[in-house]
């Protein structure tokens, strides 16, 4: 017998962050989180999201055994402001048996019921911050921070219980001797020149922290064409302050700003910490630091985590800028190989931006959706 609980417990919300690390406890290619960090995310007194969300977690149980869980969200700036009528699930995990799924997702459409929403949508987070998708291709690669591993059941129980797809996405990588200084070394020089731009680097936290504001206002504005977009809220932009820039290499984050000082382009960069991750366990302490601040300074491989452009600047070759900044710096560091985080695969400008670098596509994901009255 099937046993859904709420989470309505420390104890309880801990089991629910743990509980993958037994169903993955086999799996080579799984990265854990943070468990603290995990905790803190779904802190409702910490993590502003819930000024503007609200989410139920529920723990599956089999003989007295937990076997799945699964974050029940509903985003209300995405429901009323954008009038998508989603009830978002995410954080689900699953061991190989179909009714656990079927009664998990249950609870899920009973809120988007109650809260007269349309449909389901998942795995997806509170905002395009958080990690999207459902695996379908890759599984024999090893995952990173910024996305979901799962097993390849998991869609066969999404289509068994009449999900559809929603959304593609693809996540490509490429080795850093493809790319070569003739696609972008003097077209750089010609773009500066002509829109009186200039790059900015960092080496210091600090340093970066007075432009953040305005990378975050940057953010909303060249992402907000696309279908699956929800604005960062002001008070959102002081929590990914701290969650995020202090956790990034201040010369991984470049800038482009015009003759005002205005910004006019930005990306982030990050260390892989996949490996750091695994043998860090969860644990900050005693030694997963050590193992993360190795990584930080020493990883070979990079991941693409975010990069925008102001809608008045898109097309114009305004990346040749950055791209000459990472390449300066990724040969000092020696870098082997980048990475791309999950984009959706009919983002055709952002695919653009890249195809001189010929990358591999090596991973494929996908959102699912089910209308709630079915």
């Amino acid at each position: 017998m099937i046993t859904i609980k709420q989470v309505s417990s420390k104890k309880e919300l801990k089991a629910f962050v743990t509980f993958p690390f037994e169903l993955y406890k086999d799996s080579s290619n799984w990265v854990p989180p943070i468990i603290k960090q995990e905790m803190e995310t779904f802190d409702k007194k910490k993590n502003p999201i819930f000024n503007d969300a609200e989410a139920t977690f529920f723990l599956a149980y089999k003989k007295g055994e937990i076997v799945g869980r699964v974050a029940a969200i509903i985003n209300w700036l995405e429901v009323d402001q954008q009038t998508h009528k989603k009830m978002r699930f995410g954080w689900f995990d699953v061991i190989d048996d179909l009714e656990v799924t079927r009664a998990l997702l249950e609870k899920v459409h009973e809120i988007g019921k109650a809260n007269a929403l349309d449909y389901v949508e998942g795995p997806v987070g509170f905002s395009n911050l958080d990690k999207v998708g459902v695996m379908t291709e890759g599984y024999e690669y090893l995952g990173n921070m910024i996305t979901w591993y799962n097993y390849p059941y998991y869609v066969d129980h999404f289509k068994e219980l009449g999900y559809t797809d929603e959304k593609l996405y693809s996540e490509s990588r490429f080795p850093f001797s493809n790319v070569k200084t003739e696609t972008f070394l003097k077209a750089q020089e010609l773009i500066k020149k002509r829109y009186e731009l200039k790059a900015l680097g960092f080496t210091k936290t600090d340093e970066v922290m007075p432009y953040v504001d305005k990378m975050f206002d940057l953010f909303n504005q060249s992402y907000a064409s696309l279908s699956s977009f929800v604005a960062i809220t002001d008070i959102q932009k002081e929590y990914f302050k701290k969650k995020f820039i202090s956790f990034v290499n201040p010369e991984y984050i470049k800038f482009v700003v015009d003759k005002n000082d205005d910004l006019v382009a930005f990306a982030i960069v990050m260390p892989s910490f996949a490996r750091a991750l695994q043998k860090a366990k969860g644990k900050l302490f005693p030694l997963g630091f050590t193992h993360i601040l190795h990584a930080k300074k020493h990883s070979k491989e990079v991941i693409f985590y975010l990069i925008g452009i102001h809608p008045e600047y898109q097309n114009k070759g305004v990346t040749a800028v950055i791209f000459d900044e990472y390449y300066k710096e990724f040969t000092k560091k020696g870098i082997q190989n980048c990475i791309r985080t999950p984009e959706l695969e009919d983002n055709l400008a952002i695919h653009q931006i890249w195809k001189h670098f010929k990358p591999e596509v090596f991973k494929r994901r996908k959102t699912v959706r089910k209308d709630i009255n079915k």
